[in-house]
């Protein structure tokens, strides 16, 4: 069963360079290959995002140094989706492997319908924000994040609510 695929992926947006994460969060996310750390990581990275953009359209400068320091509202609203993207692919993949190595991915499936219940509520404000500011390519892009993430809290329940296989001929499709 393909969990998390069932999400209407659309057209990614290129920032400059092509990236959506900090250096620093590639280097932590290749160093952790267990699944729960690793959605653990791209999560905390996807929040970071939600914040710092609802920060900019508040008006609040960022701090020099600060990773995002160079990202718009609009490529940190992108890299939100791309972030939720990467789990959903992480998670479907650790999910059909679940036969040999079922290692954290209950964990890592519960931290992101946590996750993503809680950013619902920041996005229904990002969207609020972005009305009252007239932007409408950020309410596109706002949009598109609450899509993403009713799709992985959808998934993660879903996948929640099933065992998964035991042996590799189950298949769950």
């Amino acid at each position: 069963m393909a969990l998390f695929l069932t999400v209407t992926v659309t057209g990614i947006f290129a920032r400059p360079a092509g990236e959506f994460l900090t250096e620093e969060e590639i280097e932590l996310i290749q160093i952790n290959q267990k699944i729960d750390s690793r959605v653990k990581l791209y999560l905390n990275a996807a929040a970071l995002r939600l914040k710092s953009t609802e920060a900019r359209l508040r008006g609040k400068e960022t701090e020099p140094g600060d990773p995002l320091e160079y990202f718009t509202p609009e490529d940190m609203l992108d890299g939100y989706y791309r972030i939720l993207n990467s789990v959903m692919f992480n998670l479907d993949d650790a999910y059909q492997k679940a036969n040999r190595d079922n290692s954290g991915l209950k964990k890592a499936l519960k931290a992101l319908q946590k996750s993503a219940k809680e950013s619902l509520s920041e996005l229904e404000f990002l969207e609020k924000l972005a009305k009252e500011q007239n932007k409408t390519e950020l309410l596109r892009l706002v949009r598109r994040a609450i899509e993403i993430t009713n799709g992985a809290h959808e998934g993660a329940a879903d996948a929640l609510s099933e065992k998964p296989p035991t042996s590799e001929k189950d298949e769950y499709r």
